[in-house]
């Protein structure tokens, strides 16, 4: 080795360092000796003025002798040394490139090395169930293969062995620390077509085996603690607690949350450890309370913490990764199918519901103790603390679930209303406070109204309801929306704010849904078109007190409304319901009479018949419509209602006989018969009340609500009198026929009842 240093130094030309260095020297020596002389020769030449031709002639000869050896020596240098050194850095390079090969196949030989060592302690150590070792060894040789593929030189062939045998082992582990997990933690599940009630979870059975050994009781937790640490080294404890969790969620968390009688159990088995069953017990409940469904949660969670997911991975609780999985599904059911049902539906139990709120907190705070819950507040939490608005909400929404049943129900069941019904209002607290200044105050305020007072004073039912029927659901109605408005007596106001605005949407609702849901049935039958009539009436008187009888005990601004605003739609939806039916019926009437024939050659007897029947089909209406309004509409507008219609049969008669241009003696003598059946029997169509005694009174004031009746009593007389009578009756325009009918109209009937003669004639001259 030291003989090839030698020979690489003295072929760059080291070894020539010190000759060059002495000739260096003497060539130095001579310059100086020779400047020396030179200037002594030109300073005996100028200063001493002493001839010295032949010495300076010798030292112009040294000079150019001393530049040659400089020069020869430059050329030395540049041509020998330089291209020995050229020879010496490349072959100093190759050397450097050998060494670096080298080095990397010592490196990669490294890596084999510590790969098979790693595999030998992997097989080893997987053999004695050392699970979290042999994961490491594991880990190291697949540290060991990625090392290998970083060097771009690598034998592929070798690597894809190696990655392919990582590759198993992992597996072969991940199958092995798989068939622990399942010995650790054995689920019972019934099949999962038969989940169809609570009986089929009673089949599932959770066996935490431990497999404690009698000579060593710490066993099975470092095993329990080795398989978990591999399954984390493995990137695998997520996956196996994330299906574990499901399966628990599933089989067992969520069936104890729904089913008020299913419950938890914890067994002991020598051969399978413990066991955790679910059984039943008779439970009349139809949702379970909270504090039940805590009991069984923990009791499952407190049993898999002390066997199964009491240690910790890398800082972090295995209980940890199991809450992660489970708590939000978890949670949300619990909130869905029991704190939802535990809402109280009465404002007198919301103080009570603080005892929910207290179990809550513990079972968070329990949960937490172990590991499967961390932060300090959780929607279960939230949602049990805001009980207030989750009442409100509640109750609007059973409110209005309710309030649409109701108008969804038959509307002819009935209940008769009085001028002396009064709504059944609970007794709200005094909002004044009682103070001793204000009980002064309305004493002198009442002294005042005493002094003020007039003379003559309102009825007692003035502004009052008339009689009338409406529908039972309506009643019950109100009831509920009074019944609303008190609950927000006295409640928070965000719950009082809620339940107003829900008492105003169940009259917005009844609006949009009655008229919609019974249409046909309200244009079809004219006794349920009565009955809307008064609904909607009856509502609307209450409407406008309802809302200054609990204004002061509610925390609303003054610029509310309230429920006045709504008054004047209910009105205006009653009248149009009742005016429709009241369309249909003079549809129907004009409809019969239009089968009279006009009422015109009477004296035909088919033509008489068919008169006298479109006459009796109407008067039978009109009797028929007596008998399904009456004790229902208010007396006024039952008596306006067969007053309107009765006029427009016979305003359509009036019409169709002045139209006639020749009416024979036969023709005015059934004309006449037919007038006098509805001067007979129209009145007797006014029965309003069910006591026919009293019935007569309004029979009596046909006039007034029939608008066409005089006329037509005028023109019944006409159709059967002289033309001395028509002409008396007309007593020169101031008699009653001139009061009904105009001169032309006279003229006009006289000329188709009567010929032309001279007495038709002085009596035309007489009408005027």
């Amino acid at each position: 080795m030291a003989s090839f240093v030698t020979e690489v130094l003295a072929s760059s030309g080291k070894l020539e360092k010190d000759d060059l260095a002495s000739k260096i020297s003497k060539l130095s020596r001579k310059v100086d000796e020779t400047k020396e002389e030179v200037s002594d020769m030109i300073n005996k030449k100028y200063n001493e003025f002493i001839p010295s031709m032949d010495s300076a002639e010798e030292l112009m000869d040294q000079v150019e002798a001393v530049s040659k050896d400089i020069d020869l020596l430059k050329s030395c240098i540049e041509n020998e040394v330089q291209q020995n050194l050229h020879e010496a850095v490349t072959e100093y390079a190759k050397l450097k490139q050998q060494l670096e090969k080298n080095t990397v196949v010592i490196s990669m030989l490294q890596h084999l090395q510590e790969f098979d060592t790693a595999m030998e302690e992997y097989h080893k150590t997987l053999q004695e169930k050392k699970y979290e070792a042999a994961a490491k060894q594991l880990g190291k040789a697949r540290g060991s293969v990625e090392a290998l593929k970083a060097w771009k030189n690598s034998e592929l062939p070798l690597l894809k062995a190696l990655s392919s045998e990582i590759t198993v082992q992992r597996e072969n582990l991940i199958y092995h620390l798989g068939e622990e997990w399942k010995k650790l933690a054995v689920w019972k599940l019934p099949p999962a077509k038969e989940l169809n009630g609570m009986e089929s979870f009673l089949m599932t059975a959770l066996h935490l085996n431990s497999g404690e050994s009698k000579e060593d009781k710490h066993t099975p937790n470092h095993l329990l603690y080795s398989v978990l640490q591999a399954l984390a080294i493995q990137g695998e404890l997520h996956k196996k607690i994330k299906l574990f969790g499901q399966v628990l969620l599933k089989y067992m968390l969520k069936p104890l949350i729904m089913y008020p009688s299913l419950l938890v159990e914890v067994g002991e088995q020598l051969e399978q450890g413990t066991v955790l069953s679910l059984h039943s017990e008779e439970n009349q409940a139809e949702h379970p309370a909270p504090a039940e469904v805590y009991t069984k949660i923990l009791i499952v969670l407190k049993t898999l913490h002390e066997h199964l997911f009491g240690s910790s991975i890398d800082d972090k609780k295995v209980s940890a990764i199991l809450g992660d999985q489970i708590w939000e599904e978890m949670s949300d059911c619990i909130i869905r199918e029991c704190l939802l049902y535990s809402i109280p539906t009465n404002s007198s139990q919301l103080a009570a519901y603080d005892t929910v709120i207290k179990e809550t907190e513990d079972f968070e705070n329990q949960l937490k103790d172990m590991g499967y819950l961390s932060g300090d507040s959780t929607d279960l939490l939230k949602y049990a603390r805001n009980v207030n608005c989750h009442f409100a909400s509640k109750k609007c929404q059973d409110v209005i679930v309710a309030a649409r049943k109701l108008m969804t129900s038959e509307m002819h069941n009935t209940v008769k209303i009085s001028p002396d019904y009064k709504l059944a209002i609970p007794k709200l607290p005094n909002p004044g406070g009682g103070s001793r200044e204000k009980q002064e105050v309305k004493r002198s305020v009442q002294c005042d109204q005493q002094i003020l007072e007039n003379e003559k004073q309102l009825g007692q039912r003035t502004l009052c309801l008339p009689v009338c029927r409406i529908s039972e659901s309506v009643q019950q109605l109100m009831e509920l929306a009074i019944k609303t408005l008190s609950e927000a007596v006295g409640s928070s106001p965000q719950c009082a704010f809620q339940l107003f605005y829900t008492t105003r949407n169940i009259f917005h609702l009844f609006y949009d849904v009655v008229p919609t849901y019974h249409k046909d049935n309200l244009l079809k039958f004219p006794h349920l078109a009565a009955i809307q009539h008064n609904n909607c009436m009856f509502l609307a008187h209450h409407l406008l007190t309802l809302g200054h009888q609990f204004r002061p005990h509610l925390p609303l601004k003054d610029g509310v409304a309230y429920f006045v605003d709504l008054v004047p739609g209910f009105r205006r939806l009653g009248a149009q319901c009742f005016v429709a039916q009241m369309n249909v019926q003079k549809a129907e009437m004009l409809e019969r009479l239009s089968t009279a024939r006009n009422f015109s050659n009477l004296d035909d007897e088919d033509n008489y018949s068919a008169a006298s029947k479109a006459v009796r089909q109407v008067i039978h209406q009109l009797k028929r419509l007596g008998k399904v309004w009456q004790d229902v509409l208010p007396v006024n507008i039952y008596c306006k209602s067969m007053g309107t219609l009765l006029n427009t049969a016979i305003s359509e008669m009036i019409t169709k006989i002045m139209m006639l241009e020749d009416i024979s003696t036969e023709d005015g003598e059934r004309l006449h018969t037919l007038c006098q059946t509805i001067i007979e029997e129209g009145p007797l169509v006014f029965t309003p009340l069910p006591e026919e005694n009293k019935n007569k009174k309004y029979q009596e004031e046909v006039p007034v609500y029939v608008k066409k009746w005089m006329t037509f009593k005028e023109l019944s007389i006409v159709l059967h009198a002289s033309l001395q009578e028509i002409v008396d009756r007309w007593a020169e325009g101031k008699g009653p026929l001139a009061q009904e009918f105009s001169s032309s109209e006279m003229k006009s009937l006289i000329r188709a009842l009567f010929q032309n003669t001279d007495r038709r004639a002085i009596a035309l001259t007489k009408i005027k």
